[in-house]
This record gives structure tokens, sequence and C-alpha cells, in this order.
């Protein structure tokens, strides 16, 4: 198969975006469903995937960084939208004009927040964060009565409204693990200490895409569905996307630079690490680690090359890498395929973190920008739930 003038792109199946979503709802009937498109959609793309999300059914969305909340509402989304990473000096009154909830740690933020609201004349849509053991963001309950004391009073001077409560998993993807327990017994004793100070937050929520799948009693008001919406299943312990009714979303492949005989003997890319063992045929595939692809695949990764499993010879360039084709044949322009569904043979993002030692959240998250987006079936279906 060739495609035109195509060094490489991602191919993006908003269809399966959609479809993920309303799997996801229906693990989660009882609660709304957030989107979470940080990091530009885990790669994907965010304004597309948030669109096909929105369609199928997803009540809100969730971001990192406030920058990416402010492009969702550029591209025009109007739900609701959340983001939750925030340093002193953020831009809080952007975020409070454009009706975005923020998140919340620590009295410091508040004052932030708060100055925000009395400078545009507004009033802030806040969600306060306990940290219930993950120990990243959140306040730590020895200092949550004193936050939501001041939130409380923000409250009442109508400076805020506090909108949600929630926190974080360490180890959902371990479906048993006693962390799980421990973090659900501290959430409640949060929760507690919020309503008897008498706020009334319209979504309390803790779950994330491993919560969602497996642990019914987490899921609350809201959950958070971020790696599933994409098709990928959260860990391998878990289970394979098919098990969830998931089906990845982003398939990368590229076209061939080069096809060309060697005799055996012959090195291949940088520090000869890879030498053809006989006469051969090497294909020449134009990714490398300045488009995302994992340097340390480096003769591990696993690419589809002329209707065969293939792994990278030699060393990951910058800008290429190279397959050993054996005596099979191909011609340039022919596609390589790196990652995708894996319904036609080809490897899967979960084949590709396997060889590097690492998750498949990195491998499509890490794919950069000099690799065009082509997103399919951008219509929305009429599936239930759209």
């Amino acid at each position: 198969m060739n495609h035109t003038a195509m060094r490489a792109r991602a191919a993006i199946d908003l269809a399966a975006v959609r479809s993920n979503v309303r799997a996801l709802r229906a693990r989660a009937p009882r609660a709304e469903l957030m989107a979470v498109v940080k990091s530009d959609g885990y790669g994907h793309g965010a304004v597309r995937c948030a669109r096909a999300a929105r369609e199928a059914g997803a009540t809100w969305l969730g971001t990192a960084l406030p920058e990416e909340a402010f492009a969702l509402r550029e591209a025009g989304d109007t739900g609701r939208l959340m983001c939750w990473l925030w340093t002193p000096g953020g831009p809080w009154r952007q975020a409070v004009e454009q009706d975005i909830d923020v998140s919340v740690s620590g009295t410091w933020a508040l004052r932030e927040v708060m100055d925000a609201a009395r400078a545009c004349g507004r009033t802030a849509r806040v969600q306060l964060k306990v940290d219930t053991g993950l120990g990243r963001n959140g306040c730590q309950p020895a200092d949550w009565a004193e936050l939501v004391a001041a939130a409380r009073a923000a409250e009442a001077e109508g400076a805020i409204r506090v909108t949600g409560v929630w926190s974080h998993f360490a180890c959902a993807d371990e479906p048993g693990h006693p962390s799980i327990d421990a973090q659900l017994a501290a959430f409640a004793e949060a929760d507690a200490v919020v309503r008897k100070a008498g706020l009334d937050p319209e979504v309390r929520h803790h779950a994330n895409t491993p919560a969602l799948l497996s642990l019914p009693r987490a899921h609350f008001d809201l959950v958070r569905a971020g790696i599933g919406v994409y098709g990928l299943s959260p860990s391998p312990e878990m289970g394979v996307p098919e098990d969830f009714g998931l089906r990845p979303v982003m398939t990368l492949e590229a076209s061939l630079a080069s096809v060309k005989r060697v005799p055996g003997g012959h090195g291949v890319s940088y520090g000869h690490q890879y030498t053809t063992s006989g006469e051969t045929t090497l294909a020449l595939v134009p990714l490398g680690y300045a488009d995302g692809i994992p340097r340390h695949a480096s003769g591990s990764g696993p690419v589809l090359v002329a209707g065969k499993w293939r792994t990278v010879a030699g060393r990951i360039a910058m800008d290429q890498f190279v397959v050993d084709l054996g005596g099979d044949p191909a011609q340039v322009g022919d596609v390589a395929v790196l990652f995708g569904p894996g319904n036609r043979g080809e490897p899967t993002a979960e084949d590709w973190a396997r060889a590097t030692g690492t998750i498949g959240y990195e491998i499509v998250t890490r794919i950069g920008t000099r690799v065009p987006r082509v997103y399919v079936d951008e219509r929305a279906d009429t599936g239930s739930g759209t």
C-alpha cells in the first residue's frame, strides 16, 4: 500500500474515541464522565478528540495545564472544563473569565484565585484537591480543615464557588493493592470535613481509568477517563483493551524511504550494533527519536513491513531507523506500520512499551509534532450516547 507524499503519519480514529467513551460510560452509568485531554489528548490531538468525546456523552473535559484548557475554549468548547496543574502567578484571571474549574491544593492557590475573581468581578469555580496518599499535588489531611474553612469563607464572600472535591489513586491499576482502601477512607474523611463546613460541591471524584474499569465503589459523582479514551489498557496486568470494549485510536505508519540489497557482514546504523548475517534487503523507515520513537527501542522495536513483523536493526537515529527484510521484497514508498489496534497483524503501542520497558501512555504521548495527525471518521456517528 502506498500513500502519496507521506513521510509518516499518525492516523487518529475518532470513531474509536466515541466508541471508547460510550464503553467507559457504560461501566460507570451513575456517574458523569470527564474525558482527560491533557498533553494534546495524549498525543492524539486534544481539540478533535475532545469534540468526539463530547459527541459520545462526556460531560466534562480535563486538562493539566491552563494553556491546554484555554485552547479548548478558543476552539469553541463551552462545556464543563477543569484544569489542575497550577503554579504561583498562573493565569488565574483568564481561567475565571473563561468559566474553567480550577483545582486548589493549598491556601496560596486559593488566595491567588480569589484575587483573580475580585479583579474580574466574577465568581471562580474551584475544586479542592486532597492528597489521599499519592503524594503528588493535593492538600495534606493535616492541612485540609484549614483549606476547607478558608474556601468556605471565600464562598460566603462570593469570590468562589466550591464545585468539586477530588483526589487521585496511586495504585488503582493494581487491583487489591492495600493503598486503594486507605485512599478511599482518607477521601471519605476529607469529604466529611467539607460537608460539615457547609459546602455542597457539585461533584466528588477520585476514579481514573483503572478505577473506572475495576472499582465501582470509587465512581462517586464523576469519573475521569484518560488513557481509556484513547483505547489503551491502564496496565497489562488488568487486561488488554478488548477486555474492556476499547479500541486503540492511533495508528503510526511511515513510507519506506530506501530499500536496497546489501552483502553479508554489512554494518547497520551508528556503532554497527547490528551486522547483516548474509546478503539481505534493508529498508529505511523515516522516523526517529526526534519524532518520539524511543532510542532505547534500538534492536527491539517491532514494525510491520512487507506483511511480517520485523525488529529495528541497529540504533534508532534522530530521523530514521532500519529494518532487515531478509529475502522479502519491498519497494520505496511501501508502508511500515509501527503500531496500531493490532487487528491487521501490526504491533500495538503496548508491544512497543514491552520492548522498551515503559507504558503505553508514554509511547503514544511522545509522538512529536513532526508527525502529522490525520483524522479518520470525523463525522459524529449515530450510535447510542451521541
